[in-house]
């Protein structure tokens, strides 16, 4: 993976509890360590007073190759998009040099107290511009 040292990264070994009878991943488990990736991701950002609650809004997973119990894995998570009142995000799953996967998690921000949207305050947007691709 080029060009990845602005993103953040989080490496796993697959275990056998996340493998199918065909040897390979389960689907779900692929969002999983997407979103552990992007947890990860929004952990090295200290939280503000004027940030919003997020709900996702949507998830999807592309799988180019599957993967297989001890497997190495890495990720990379870039910003892919900054609406008035949501961020989407792209995972990248990788083992060694060849992508494995790509997932993509939308968050839509919402007041806290009433679950309305809301537009996402502009220091968090600055701070996500910096990961925009």
């Amino acid at each position: 993976m080029a060009e990845t040292s602005r993103y953040s990264h989080y490496a796993f070994v697959v275990p056998f509890r996340d493998v199918g009878m065909r040897g390979e991943m389960h689907s779900a488990a692929y969002i999983t360590y997407a979103e552990e990736a992007l947890a990860r991701f929004w952990s090295a950002r200290a939280t503000q007073k004027t940030d919003p609650l997020f709900y996702v809004s949507k998830v999807a997973c592309t799988i180019h190759k599957g993967l297989r119990f001890g497997d190495d894995v890495s990720t990379a998570v870039r910003v892919s998009k900054i609406g008035g009142k949501s961020a989407g995000f792209a995972i990248l799953l990788s083992r060694g040099d060849d992508l494995v996967a790509e997932a993509e998690i939308v968050w839509t921000a919402c007041d806290p107290l009433t679950g309305e949207t809301l537009p996402l305050p502009e220091p968090l947007r600055d701070w996500l511009y910096q990961y925009l691709e």
